[in-house]
């Protein structure tokens, strides 16, 4: 059995319908499906979401809303009667809008019906049992996820074999009140379910054939990645790259489900497996799975002579840092010097304090504070097993006029960060997806 999640591009209109009923119907598999509320049909478009919040924002201000309301209603309303469907939804749009006016429905309810109305007219097209969010995912009073209690919920609603469709994005709390994951929620709730239900595989169904290896606004038509690790996959999130975030796939890590990335609009292309890892190397000659990196950092360098041979040292740096609330980022260092790198957006208020309270406590010979860097990483489990891959990593972006201003490499050899200036942030990635993918 598979659970599968399709996102907000894939709602957004009936012609998309027919793609998520076509691509369920192409493997009897794929029981059980989450769907987020309608997205964008076309540029300038709006997201059901979006508009449910200005909604909220409205009635927060006493500004009449029944514009923007009656306009989620009919795009809900023309899914249905472009798809032929006689499910009577006219009845809870008018008792929804009774709500709004009243003020009587909270913001987290409010902006959940968009999934609400997505699953109730999804069901009535497959032919499949709704099941709400709100009958299994229970959430603790902290906010997170009761997890024992919502995998025993959902399998006592689901009967397997007849098919199910989920709202995503929310669940309840103890005291039966609605509540909402973070923007992008229904991929976890996506999750919850393949681990409740001990699914084969989770398939999320999106707008891209897959795991993009760069971004495609620095790179002209990046290839997918077909097979990627958990662990490369939290390299490349935390890196900067535009993927799952960790909590829509801790359920099904937990239980060792695989996640399949897939595009509703490109069905027969395969997408991106995601497992913890893999057994088979199909490309021997591909050893970096994905390029990515952010802007905007600084670097705090300091040189004492004689540190390595000192406690403590990096240890005062860092308790400064700490007092001022700053996370810092990595920590390349030699014999007697190191460096942090750090957000500059962190820094910018208090620099001139740091750098003062660093030169009280580890009293270095020198430290200088460099702005303006990009960070960028190359990310690849089967770097380890080649050998030199730093040195050609170094050797390209040199021959390209690319200048290195820091480096950084785990002893798993998992990724390879480099800082370059932001000025040669786009050209780095680009040399890199060039001379290591492309060939």
């Amino acid at each position: 059995m598979k659970v599968v999640k399709f996102g907000g591009s894939s709602m957004a209109d009936a012609g998309q319908y027919r793609k998520v009923r076509d691509i369920l119907m192409a493997d009897p598999q794929r029981q059980v499906v989450i769907v987020s509320a309608a997205g964008k049909r076309f540029s300038g478009d709006h997201k059901i979401t979006d508009l449910l919040y200005l909604c909220y924002a409205h009635i927060q201000y006493g500004v009449d809303c029944s514009g923007i309301f009656d306009m989620i209603a009919a795009r809900y309303l023309d899914i249905r009667d472009d798809l032929g469907l006689d499910l009577p939804l006219e009845q809870e749009l008018a008792q929804l809008k009774e709500r709004i006016n009243d003020k009587n429905i909270s913001q987290e309810e409010l902006v959940s019906r968009g999934e609400y109305f997505s699953a109730k007219l999804m069901a009535a097209y497959l032919g499949f049992q709704f099941v709400d969010a709100a009958d299994w995912v229970k959430f603790k009073l902290d906010g997170t996820v009761d997890q024992d209690a919502s995998y025993e919920a959902l399998r006592s609603h689901v009967f397997m074999g007849y098919g199910a469709v989920i709202p995503g994005f929310y669940g309840v709390m103890p005291d039966g009140t609605i509540h909402t994951f973070s923007r992008g929620g229904s991929d976890i709730t996506g999750a919850l379910a393949a681990a409740a239900l001990d699914a084969a595989v989770y398939e999320n169904w999106t707008d891209v054939s897959g795991i993009l290896m760069a971004d495609p606004r620095i790179v002209d038509d990046p290839q997918a990645i077909p097979e990627v690790t958990y662990d490369e996959l939290r390299e490349l999130s935390y890196s900067g790259a535009q993927v799952l975030h960790e909590d829509s796939i801790f359920p099904v890590r937990e239980k060792n489900i695989p996640v399949n990335i897939r595009n509703t609009n490109a069905p027969e292309a395969p997408g991106t497996m995601i497992q913890a890892e893999f057994a088979g190397d199909h490309d021997p000659d591909r050893f970096i799975t994905g390029i990515t990196g952010k802007k905007d950092f600084s670097i705090i360098s300091m040189t004492k002579r004689g540190m390595s041979n000192q406690v403590g040292v990096l240890q005062k740096v860092l308790t400064v840092l700490v007092r001022h609330g700053i996370s810092v980022d990595y920590v390349p260092n030699g014999i007697d010097n190191v460096s942090v790198v750090l957000p500059t957006w962190a820094i910018e208020k208090d620099l001139y304090t740091i750098m003062a309270e660093i030169q009280k406590e580890a009293q270095p010979d020198f430290l200088t504070v460099h702005h303006q860097i990009a960070v960028v990483a190359a990310v690849g489990r089967k770097m380890a097993f080649r050998p030199g891959i730093s040195g050609k990593i170094f050797a390209a972006l040199g021959e390209s006029g690319v200048n290195i201003r820091m480096i950084n490499q785990g002893p798993d050899e998992l990724n390879i960060i480099f800082g370059v200036d932001n000025k040669d942030f786009q050209k780095a990635i680009r040399v890199l997806y060039n001379s290591f993918i492309t060939k």
